[in-house]
């Protein structure tokens, strides 16, 4: 799909010296695909937030056991 959009003079040189006119589009659609997933990433991260509670967890005790235990509770773990 086009789409028409306006960029500051400054930034399509800096555009352009880093990867040239012919790949603009390509460097574009890339880096706005990274920036939806990021931001994708962010709401996922806010939407959990407060899911656990701050206390109480089975880890606070001892976190190093607590991992250690995950770990060996795993059958399909190497190493």
């Amino acid at each position: 799909m086009r789409l028409h959009i306006s960029l500051d003079d400054d930034l399509v040189e800096q555009l352009d010296q880093r990867v040239g006119s012919r790949r603009r589009s390509m460097f574009i659609s890339e880096t706005l695909r990274r920036a939806l997933d990021d931001q994708r990433r962010w709401e996922d991260i806010e939407a959990g937030l407060g899911a656990l509670a701050d206390r109480e967890h089975e880890w606070d005790r001892d976190p190093a056991d607590w991992v250690t235990t995950q770990r060996s509770g795993d059958p399909t773990r190497v190493g």
